[in-house]
């Protein structure tokens, strides 16, 4: 029949690339290394932010989460399980907690707002206060 080298008698080489394969295909690159919020697990990075700032974001997060849950959730009970009391009231208690975290955000965002007014109105205060009771204000 047909003569074969009795070493590659039965070997099929799947997988194996060949040389010249080797010398065209490119070099896989190498992924950047990205440092996260949390390398430590111990979220130790959370104390840097403000303790408002943070429990207005956890509220938050957490009233958008039932938020969305609720609103896709309330319909698809109606419509599916047919139940026609619970649905809707899932359906409002999701939109109940969207507007609340839109409150969140608004209480918390004003807060910010007072404190730079407040910051920004005392470096005004220093600066009138620093000068002599006798000399004339400056013109503006």
């Amino acid at each position: 029949m047909f003569s074969l080298d009795e070493d590659d008698e039965g070997e099929i080489s799947v997988g194996e690339s060949s040389d010249a394969e080797r010398e065209m295909t490119p070099d896989i690159p190498k992924a950047p290394s990205v440092k996260s919020f949390d390398d430590g697990g111990d979220f130790e990075g959370a104390s840097d932010v403000d303790r408002d700032t943070l429990r207005a974001f956890v509220v938050a997060v957490i009233y958008a989460n039932a938020a969305v849950l609720l609103v896709a959730l309330g319909p698809m009970v109606w419509f599916f399980e047919g139940w026609s009391r619970i649905g809707p009231a899932l359906f409002v208690v999701g939109l109940l907690a969207g507007v609340r975290t839109y409150q969140t955000y608004r209480s918390w965002k004003r807060s910010r707002d007072e404190a730079e007014a407040d910051a920004d109105s005392d470096d005004t205060v220093t600066e009138a206060d620093d000068r002599d009771p006798d000399e004339t204000p400056p013109e503006a």
